[in-house]
């Protein structure tokens, strides 16, 4: 994850020692992969989110008004209408409330949006599609070294995998990411192996007490 943001990251800088044209919108790009991650949006949903659907957790004030997300254009059963959710921030991704504070009050007015609603806004003035979406992943994922078989719904697994790892219950998660059941979400956690042992090493100290020796 951090290779990969860092990529993006580094992307306006370098567009614009080339002096190339598109700077602006690498910058927009790096905030919103940070986004997809932090709140586990899928691509179209990302894409649908108005400048409206940024709220505040009155439970959690620090967070100002990034304390949720309100997904209004979630994925459906088939011949359903888009499913709604909330996604909140929770406290081990604060730092999203300051890249979304930049893109929202010092790069998106660049753009010059006027009354467009999108949060993710386009040089021309639109919505930033799915599929640009992608295309910026795919570019900070190259440019990081990544494996060329990583897409964007990938950002969505991590964020799954590592609220889970964070130690949120499973049902929370469920919720965070708008699955009907919880068996798709664990369909998508895969913790590491750092993870595993931690929870192998508490178990055993639990059982054996102060005489369990990790090293023994």
């Amino acid at each position: 994850m951090q290779a990969l943001f860092d990529a993006a990251d580094a992307r306006p800088s370098r567009i614009r020692g080339q002096g190339r044209k598109g700077a602006l919108c690498a910058l927009r790009d790096a905030a919103a992969l940070k986004s997809v991650y932090a709140f586990g949006t899928r691509r179209t949903e990302t894409s649908r989110l108005d400048l409206v659907d940024l709220r505040a957790n009155p439970k959690m004030p620090a967070f100002g008004r990034f304390g949720a997300v309100m997904v209004r254009y979630g994925k459906s059963n088939k011949g359903a209408p888009p499913k709604r959710r909330t996604v909140m921030t929770v406290p081990e991704m604060d730092w999203v409330t300051d890249t979304l504070d930049q893109w929202v009050v010092e790069i998106r007015p660049r753009f010059e949006p006027g009354a467009h609603p999108a949060l993710w806004i386009t040089e021309r003035c639109g919505r930033l599609s799915p599929r640009s979406l992608n295309e910026a992943f795919c570019a900070a994922r190259d440019e990081a070294g990544l494996d060329p078989e990583l897409d964007l719904h990938c950002l969505r697994y991590s964020y799954i995998s590592h609220l889970v790892e964070f130690g949120y219950p499973l049902r929370f998660v469920q919720e965070q990411v708008g699955h009907s059941h919880g068996a798709t979400t664990a369909i998508y956690t895969a913790v590491s192996n750092e993870f595993r042992n931690t929870l192998l090493e508490a178990s055993m100290k639990k059982r054996l007490g102060a005489c369990w020796d990790v090293t023994s």
